[in-house]
């Protein structure tokens, strides 16, 4: 194969740019990023050859090297891993579109905006091209098991890059950086990554529990001794070559808890787990007993960008007497803990296990149910005694509960008291359901919550106005998951959710018997007026009814108690399904000046009572965030009235 020179994509070109003339002052983080890179093939091929040994090749000492060269101005990072073919050459390293570049380009934007220092490198996986931060040129070199050839890659970073055919013995993957004039040894130098001590230091503070060794010579020299042992100093150095393993490669997890400091947790956690924050909370437990095994858990501070997306792959490493085994065994927790990072090592898991019998494992299924109950012990704790960690921590993952509570029946009661909600009592903070109940006055039945895009467009509607009035807490459901969570529970405590746009308020107790019956009489006196309403709706609403929970606004929307609410029909909608809708009920205010209007009109001018029909039942759309079915009829009768106004 002749050598060809391609093209990166568009927002590949502007990585690498802004990876050439890098913003990120901690540059260092290039090897940090290639060595874990190197690790994650060495578990490739590891995890490959448990089912193909062929692929070893004979090479069954994984490692990873560096070779600093002062003389060419070189670092080196080689790996005997898993390598790849042409094919994946192109698709790993050509493209980025993977990894988010794009989102990943506009947070670099925000960051460069604010002046943060953030490690988003480590947050999207766009590690490789951290290269170009130290580097003038980077070459690769790789070789796939089983292919005859090798791969040579190589980039200035000037938005192309070339690519051939290569000799290569050994499987796996070689980087070579011609590093920067400010990045090797001389008097310019900033950072000197020729300097092996330099080197040895990195891996410490980064990488020191990659479970792989990593490998580097240390080259001493020394002058022959004489008879007393005294260096002959006229006589010519002898060099001599150290193979040193620059890191512990001490499995964290096996140590005493008592043993580990705080920043040792949050090193392996950063490393193991391509994470740029240190987590929120950290679970490391021994179990004894029928099933023996440790866990090490993490509950990260943040969401991945892509984390709520179907391609998002979660799952907990397993270990087997500390050999790694599986990346992502989704088996151990449920889909709504699927933010929890972590692994699990036991004895009494096969080296060669196949994702078939661990499914069949009564050992995982016992330790799965373990560590579900360690992970909502831990959340309950710091709900109760660290609110502001566990709002956060409800910022970020609060909505895979929420997708619990909805798709999981059987786990339901575990999270619901874990859940939290916006609320009218609560300006800045948020509520939990037992918070809600615990103030709720004595006489109320239900707990109230109200649907909306953002706080201010739920405390604008009109259903709200007389529960404002009498002082009573609403919930605010701002996710287009909650209110398919608050169907599933049903009820709280024996106390049972109610929309402020469904059905009966069941104020009964709360109601004066005046009011009532006040609102009864109006009802029944205006009964052709209401009926003549309805007909002219025919087709759009279920029933017209004189309404008890409007205070200022003329008129809304409400569905009944039976069937999807209007604001579920609407997200169903947006999913393509329109098999559900709600029966829409339009509740008039008696007191507004319109309903006089509309009497008025029902009895001197029928057409014009038919439009004010329609413009009121259009209105009470446009609350609810619904377009009206004509837009143009809707605006032309609303210009309409606007020049009989002027007459």
């Amino acid at each position: 194969m002749t050598q060809e020179t391609k093209e990166f994509q568009a927002e590949t070109k502007q990585l690498l740019d802004l990876m050439v003339h890098s913003i990120y002052t901690n540059k260092e983080i290039f090897l940090r990023e290639l060595i874990s890179n190197a690790s994650d093939a060495l578990d490739k091929i590891r995890f490959e050859s448990l089912t193909n040994q062929d692929l070893l090749e004979g090479n069954t000492d994984f490692e990873i090297f560096l070779l600093p060269d002062e003389a060419s101005q070189t670092l080196t990072i080689s790996d005997n891993g898993i390598g790849m073919t042409y094919e994946e050459v192109i698709e790993n390293i050509g493209t980025i579109a993977k990894s988010g570049t794009k989102l990943f380009l506009e947070k670099l934007k925000e960051k460069e905006a604010n002046g943060s220092d953030t490690d988003l490198i480590g947050q999207f996986g766009v590690g490789f091209y951290s290269a170009f931060m130290v580097a003038d040129k980077v070459t690769l070199l790789t070789r796939a098991p089983g292919q005859t050839k090798g791969i040579k890659w190589e980039s200035k970073g000037d938005g192309t890059y070339t690519i051939e055919e290569t000799e290569k013995d050994q499987r796996g993957t070689t980087i070579i950086l011609k590093l920067k004039e400010e990045f090797h040894s001389g008097e310019h130098a900033e950072e000197n990554f020729t300097d092996r001590y330099k080197l040895e230091d990195l891996i410490k503070k980064y990488s020191d529990y990659i479970r792989y060794p990593i490998k580097m010579n240390f080259i001493h020299e020394e002058k022959p001794k004489d008879a007393d042992g005294k260096p002959i100093e006229d006589a010519p150095a002898t060099q001599t070559i150290e193979v040193r393993t620059l890191n512990s490669m001490s499995p964290l997890w096996t140590k005493n808890k008592n043993e580990i400091k705080p920043e040792d947790y949050q090193s392996f956690y950063k490393n193991q787990f391509h994470d740029w924050e240190e987590p929120l909370e950290i679970i490391h437990t021994k179990a004894e007993g029928a099933v023996e095994y440790t866990t090490l858990l993490f509950i990260p501070s943040r969401a991945p960008f892509n984390f709520y997306n179907r391609d998002y792959t979660a799952g907990i490493q397993l270990y087997s007497k500390h050999v790694f085994i599986m990346e992502n065994c989704q088996d151990l927790l449920p889909e709504y803990l699927r933010f929890v990072r972590g692994l699990v090592d036991s004895a009494d898991f096969s080296l060669n296990i196949s994702r078939e019998l661990l499914q069949q494992s009564k050992q995982l299924k016992l330790i799965g149910k373990n560590l579900e109950k360690s992970v909502l012990k831990t959340l309950d704790t710091m709900l109760k005694k660290d609110r502001s960690k566990y709002e956060k921590f409800w910022q970020e993952f609060g909505k895979a509960l929420k997708i619990g509570v909805y798709t999981d029946f059987q786990n339901r009661d575990k999270l619901k008291d874990l859940l939290l909600f916006s609320s009218s009592k609560e300006a800045e903070s948020l509520v939990s359901l037992d918070e809600y109940i615990a103030r709720m006055p004595e006489n109320q039945k239900v707990i109230y919550y109200a649907t909306g895009k953002d706080r201010d467009s739920v405390e604008r509607l009109p259903q709200m106005e007389l529960l404002r009035e009498k002082g009573l807490e609403v919930l605010y459901l701002l996710d287009t998951v909650d209110e398919f969570a608050i169907e599933a529970l049903q009820e709280y405590k024996e106390k049972k959710f109610q929309s402020v746009s469904r059905g009966d308020l069941q104020l009964d107790d709360m109601e004066s018997p005046e009011a009532k019956k006040e609102t009864e009489e109006i009802s029944k006196n205006n009964e052709a007026l209401i009926k003549a309403i309805k007909e002219q709706l025919t087709g759009k609403i279920a029933d017209v009814k004189i309404s008890n929970r409007l205070k200022s606004s003329a008129v809304c929307l409400v569905s009944d108690d039976k069937g999807v609410s209007i604001a579920m029909e609407q997200i169903l909608s947006d999913m393509n399904n329109n098999m559900f809708k709600a029966n829409r009920i339009l509740e008039l205010n008696p007191n507004h000046a319109v309903f006089s209007t509309l009497r008025n009109l029902h009895e001197t001018n029928a057409d014009s009572f038919k439009d004010y029909c329609d413009l009121l039942y259009s209105q009470a759309l446009l609350v609810e965030g619904i377009l009206p079915e004509d837009p143009i009829g809707f605006a032309n009768k609303i210009a309409s009235l606007m020049a009989q106004s002027e007459k």
